[in-house]
Order: structure tokens, then sequence, then C-alpha cells
């Protein structure tokens, strides 16, 4: 049993790309429902305490996951603030809480187990990073002195951070002592109006605390808002598993 860590798991988007009716997370990978990827790796590592974040019509999310606990965003209004809808379920937890995405669901148990190390080492924040052939329209992780500065948005990025290769999965891994405070500070002046988790970075460190990255391989970061994504995702299953 592992009670040092416990995971976040965002599970509130609709299936419309894949222009199916099922809730995204839902759709079927590898002969079950794509969210049970996420979860059948926590377990494996012993990860007791998982919270999944459902949208208000998630009902058919909340009996997969079950008897997991889960929580409703009500409003769509950011990563940021679908991080801060688990808040309840995770009061008084102090471990290292990993936030990760139903639709990004053939990360390793390896590279969570990093992730959360690193947090034990005394880092507030860990942003699981990668190196993409094509960096594209990634955010970009500023690294200094194996310290993570910033994330900075491909629009709002320099030339010269256009060139830095190292990419935001979008995953990362909080110290569960200074998280909530972290997102709670989260404001929500954008052109979107909504809270994003990247600018957890740049709260943690005005309050002084660390950030870094853990880099993982680009096949585990694929998500899938496609059909054509999701197909890819089969075909890195069957390789990882030797088919």
């Amino acid at each position: 049993m592992n009670d040092q860590i416990a995971a976040i798991i965002l599970g509130a988007g609709k299936g419309t790309r894949m222009k199916s009716d099922l809730p995204k997370v839902m759709m079927p990978l590898g002969g079950k429902p794509m969210i049970r990827h996420p979860i059948d790796t926590l377990e494996e590592m012993g990860v007791k305490k998982i919270v999944v974040v459902t949208a208000p019509d998630g009902d058919m999310v909340r009996k997969e996951v079950a008897p997991h606990q889960s929580c409703i965003q009500e409003k769509q209004l950011g990563t940021g603030h679908a991080v801060l809808a688990a808040k309840d379920l995770m009061k008084g937890f102090e471990g290292q809480i990993l936030v990760i995405f139903g639709d990004n669901p053939i990360f390793t148990k390896e590279t969570y187990q990093t992730a959360a190390n690193k947090v034990k080492e005394g880092y507030a924040v860990v942003v699981l990073g990668f190196r993409p052939e094509d960096p594209a329209r990634y955010g970009r992780l500023v690294m200094k002195n194996g310290e993570l500065q910033k994330i900075v948005e491909f629009k709002d990025a320099t030339e010269e951070e256009k060139a830095i290769d190292l990419c935001n999965s979008g995953c990362m891994c909080f110290d569960g002592k200074t998280m909530f405070d972290i997102l709670e500070a989260i404001g929500n002046e954008n052109a979107a109006g909504e809270y994003y988790l990247t600018d957890a970075i740049a709260i943690a460190r005005s309050k002084g605390l660390k950030c870094t990255v853990v880099e993982c391989s680009p096949e585990e970061v694929a998500g899938a808002n496609t059909l054509e994504e999701l197909a890819l995702l089969e075909s890195y299953l069957k390789k990882r598993k030797g088919k």
C-alpha cells in the first residue's frame, strides 16, 4: 500500500471530437475504457487515494471508477479550476499528489514514481516534460540550474524560448502540503477567463518554492482527442506489450 502518493485524474472532457456520445475517458482502449489505464497503473503502485474529476453528467465515469472517489466540476473553467474541485476530498493529505489527465492514459508507474520522488526531495511542483520530434505548438519548459523557471505557451514564447525542445505534457506532481495554497492563488485574467494549471509554476516560485521537471518519452505523453490519436495509442500499447 502506498499512503504517500495520491492522484487526481481529470476526466470531465466530452467525446465530441471522437464522434461519440461517450465521455472521452470512456472510449475503449486496449479492451477497456481509457480511464481504467491510469487507475490500473496507480493501483499497481499501491496508490489508494484516487479522486476522479467528472462533468455534471459524468455518471458513467463515476460508476466506472468506483469504489474510488469522484467529484464534479460544475463548470469547465480550466484545468486549475478542475483540480480545485477535488480539494475537499484531498483534505489533510500531505504526501505527493499526482495530477493527471484521463486522456493521457499510458504513463508508466516508473514515471509517476520518479515525479513523486522529486517532490520528496523538496520540490513543490514537478512537471512531466518530454522532447517531441516536432515541438510544434506545445508549451515550453524553461529550465535553469535544474529548476523549472516557467512554462511558456507557444503563442507567448520569444524566438529563443521557441527553440527549447523540452515541452509540457500537462501532468504534474505536487507537494500536498502546499498544493491548494498554490492553486487557490491562480487567477483567470486571460482571454478565455479560465484558471490554468500551468500558472502554478509562477505562483509556487513567487512563494519561494522550488519547481522542476521529470522527463519521459513522447510515447508516454500521447493523448487521445481524435479517433486517429486513439488508434495511435492502441499501437503504442501493443508495442509496449510486445504484440
